[in-house]
């Protein structure tokens, strides 16, 4: 009974670590691609020194370091849609997360939330979820994208 107890209690450590636990368990699910990048990736990208002329990926590199993870989960299974859908519903209520925007077009719903970070052009998580609808075959995506993300850092990225 011991070793149960310890043994629980060890798989039950990483959930009070990781803010993203509510989309893990997405991963590696039937009927759901996923695709987690996650902090040492971007670190390691971070590490690649671009061409002294190539300003843009420097900015580029720059970003990737600060971004923690990357999360997309993606599926046209109704049921795991519904399920990925009360999972965005409840981490965005429990975390206060603030909607940045919302799209309705012929029945698919576009939503983007995000959480503050340190200063008003600092962004500490980015999450959005597309609702693919009730038509059979249409994708429904969860992406969560957490770090330290500086927005005057995306200043000359879109230009």
């Amino acid at each position: 009974m011991t070793k149960f107890i310890i043994t629980l209690a060890l798989a039950l450590v990483p959930t009070f670590f990781f803010g993203q636990s509510a989309f893990d368990k997405f991963d590696g699910q039937d009927d759901i691609t996923s695709v987690v990048i996650n902090k040492k990736a971007f670190e390691m990208l971070g590490e690649v020194k671009p061409d002294v002329k190539q300003k843009e990926a420097a900015k580029y590199m720059k970003m990737a370091d600060n971004i923690d993870s990357f999360k997309l989960f993606s599926t046209s299974s109704n049921k795991k849609a519904a399920d990925m859908k009360s999972a965005f519903d409840s981490y965005r209520k429990k975390e206060g997360l603030e909607e940045l925007l919302r799209v309705n077009d012929e029945g698919k719903n576009v939503m983007i939330y995000m959480k503050s970070g340190k200063s008003s052009s600092k962004v500490k998580e980015l999450l959005m979820f597309i609702d693919g609808g009730d038509k059979k075959g249409e994708e429904t995506v969860l992406i969560s994208l957490t770090g330290d993300i500086d927005l005057a850092n995306l200043d000359g990225l879109t230009k």
